[in-house]
């Protein structure tokens, strides 16, 4: 006789949207930030969401907070203005639960309905489900999707993101928003010195990012290491033959530094710019924001 799975953990929590405040040359458009689950999946081994500053205890456990749908309405309801709200920036909205659970699903149906815009960054192919929904939003609110892809190659992604969906899948999921009319594009971030930062990389991600109907890409040239993320990602490395060496590397250029920036960061930013503008890519927030904002049939008042 099989043994019951155990019953998805919930937490307490006091509100969900969280006020943002980021100027339109930073970040993608938003008003809010909300995260409906706590832990990921994924287990991407660069993760900065592990530092020990954000203080998340079982980070690979997946939970979610107690009745975020109903809470989620209340607060909707009584927003004397609309904005756009950031789902997912410190957990993915398209974990392993939400094909079951559906929380990210009725969350954008309370969008439609209170006519919010919404801004979602993830690894998970499952937001094609959600895709015809993203578009009707749109309709009347301006709606971003990020794709976080790495690197184009299958085999190095499924060592530095063993739990996230295979980079082809992240690009054809993309492929289908892009095809429903949602506004969608890929991040890449972060870019791994030593293990993603190459031109043939860069190059690989802006030509399919194009080839799938990406209106964006995005590109920060680096990542960061602290306290938590830093051991977690080190050990990664150390188990893994093909990163033989790599450990030394960060060490020997990044010391204890929180920002890690490529030692190619320059010469990879020029053939990023001028790919993306050969593609006809958007590559700077303020443009990119401005074209999400023409997609939308009226202006919205952000809170």
């Amino acid at each position: 006789m099989s043994t019951p799975d155990p019953p998805v953990e919930t937490f307490p929590a006091k509100r969900l949207l969280l006020p943002q405040r980021l100027g339109s040359e930073h970040f993608f458009a938003s008003d809010f930030n909300m995260n409906l689950y706590r832990g990921c999946n994924h287990g991407c081994i660069y993760c900065d969401t592990r530092s020990e500053c954000y203080r998340i205890d079982r980070f690979d456990t997946l939970r979610h907070k107690e009745n975020c749908v109903a809470m989620l309405e209340g607060e909707l309801r009584a927003k004397q203005r609309t904005g756009i709200v950031c789902m997912g920036a410190a957990s993915d909205s398209y974990n392993a639960l939400e094909e079951e659970l559906c929380l990210t699903r009725q969350a954008l149906e309370l969008f439609r309905r209170y006519h919010f815009g919404v801004g979602i960054p993830t690894k998970g192919a499952l937001i094609t489900r959600d895709a015809k929904l993203l578009a009707e939003i749109g309709k009347a609110a301006p709606v971003w999707v990020a794709l976080s892809i790495t690197t184009a190659e299958d085999d190095l992604a499924a060592l530095i993101e063993p739990g996230a969906p295979s980079s082809s899948r992240r690009f054809a999921a993309l492929e289908a928003l892009s095809s429903a009319g949602v506004f969608a594009g890929v991040w890449i971030n972060p870019m791994l010195p030593f293990l993603t930062d190459s031109e043939e990389s860069l190059l690989s991600l802006l030509r399919m990012t194009a080839e799938c109907g990406g209106r964006f890409a995005m590109c920060h040239f680096g990542m960061t290491l602290r306290t938590g993320n830093r051991e977690y990602f080190f050990a990664a490395l150390d188990r893994e033959p093909r990163f033989r060496g790599v450990k030394q590397q960060y060490a020997d250029a990044y010391g204890l530094s929180y920002h890690c920036r490529s030692p190619e960061a320059e010469k990879l930013y020029f053939l990023f710019r001028d790919e993306c503008q050969r593609l006809k890519l958007l590559y700077r927030f303020e443009d990119i924001n401005r074209a999400m904002g023409e997609t939308c049939p009226r202006q919205m008042s952000f809170i």
